[in-house]
């Protein structure tokens, strides 16, 4: 089951239904199969406290991923600071549309075992973001 929701923010994600078809496309096309996913969108604060506490990096990030696959299940929970996201969009000239959907993307590759640490697994990660965004739907 892939769910979203949000914890000391108000935001609602438009078009579950279809946001929650595209992300099914992306384990398709990866070959994996959808345990329990869960979105959480919150704020910097919430998420950068997260970062602090579970992994120890005292910077802001716009997304943290936590993995629980097991038994060929892909199952996690992916949370999303929505004020990175709209500021990343305006530095990297994009709409919060794309860059939301880039994040979630990034959040269900690192879950399907796509890493980002070395330069060559950064361009592998941009090149499936880019590749999946193309079909993500207009929130």
């Amino acid at each position: 089951m892939i769910s979203f929701t949000s914890v000391e923010i108000n935001y609602i994600l438009k078009n579950k239904l279809k946001v929650r078809s595209w992300v099914k496309s992306i384990l398709i096309q990866e070959g994996k199969t959808a345990g329990d996913i869960t979105y959480i969108f919150c704020k910097d604060e919430y998420l950068g406290s997260m970062n602090t506490k579970y992994l120890n990096h005292h910077t802001l990030t716009d997304i943290i991923t936590f993995d629980y696959s097991e038994k060929g299940k892909l199952s996690g929970d992916i949370f999303i600071s929505v004020e990175r996201v709209k500021e990343n969009a305006a530095n990297y000239n994009t709409t919060f549309n794309q860059e939301i959907g880039r994040v979630m993307a990034h959040g269900v590759l690192h879950l399907s075992g796509y890493k980002d640490k070395t330069a060559e697994d950064k361009k592998v990660m941009r090149s499936k973001e880019d590749h999946y965004l193309s079909t993500f739907p207009n929130l």
